[in-house]
This record gives structure tokens, C-alpha cells and sequence, in this order.
């Protein structure tokens, strides 16, 4: 019975690893050992910021639409308040693209929860 090797499954799994380091600074890049560590860490930030990023987005769009409120002279708190009171169902991310993009219609949405 003939002995098999591993090389053509070891092969494909260092060409896996490399190309997906590709990019990576010095040996991370070239060599398999540290570059399979350098992997193994990448996706670890790579998991950890897809969580981050929702986190920094609402962080985005409140200071946009607490700029836009200031504007109106009204505080980012008490037009969230006022919206929830007059069950507007807006999330932050539209009001902030309303506030830059359509500053007329924001104008309105504050006007409205003024009443």
C-alpha cells in the first residue's frame, strides 16, 4: 500500500492562511507560522469591531442631530424626548440623514414635537 503524505492538504491550508494575510506587515505576510497567528488575530479585531462599528454609528448620528437641534435651539435630549412623546417612529440614523440632508423637513419634525 503506498504511504500518502499530507503535502497537498498542507499546501492548500498555508496558501488559505497567506492569502488571507496578504496585506499584513513583513514575516505576518510570508511566513505560515506567524502568519496564521497574525490571522487568528485579525479576525478577532474583525469581530470585535463589527460591534464597535453600530456602537460609533449611533455615537455618529446623535452628534449630527444634536448639531442640527442646537441649530433650531432645541437640545438633542429634549427633542428625543418630545419625539417618543408624540410617538414619532424615527430612528436615529434617519433623523440624522434628515437633519443633513433635508434641514426644511427637520425643521418641521422639531416644530411638530413643540406643540
Amino acid at each position: 500500500m503506498p504511504r500518502v503524505t499530507k503535502a497537498k492538504t498542507a499546501k492548500a491550508k498555508h496558501k488559505k492562511v497567506l492569502a488571507s494575510t496578504k496585506g499584513h506587515y513583513g514575516a505576518r505576510s510570508r511566513l505560515y507560522k506567524t502568519a496564521k497567528q497574525s490571522n487568528i488575530k485579525s479576525m478577532q479585531y474583525a469581530f470585535r469591531d463589527r460591534k464597535n462599528k453600530k456602537r460609533s454609528f449611533r455615537s455618529l448620528w446623535i452628534s449630527r442631530i444634536n448639531a442640527a437641534a442646537g441649530n433650531l435651539g432645541i437640545s438633542y435630549s429634549k427633542l428625543i424626548h418630545g419625539l417618543n412623546k408624540s410617538n414619532v417612529l424615527l430612528n436615529r440614523k434617519v433623523l440624522s440623514d434628515i437633519a443633513i440632508n433635508d434641514p426644511s423637513t427637520f425643521e418641521k419634525i422639531v416644530k411638530s414635537i413643540s406643540k
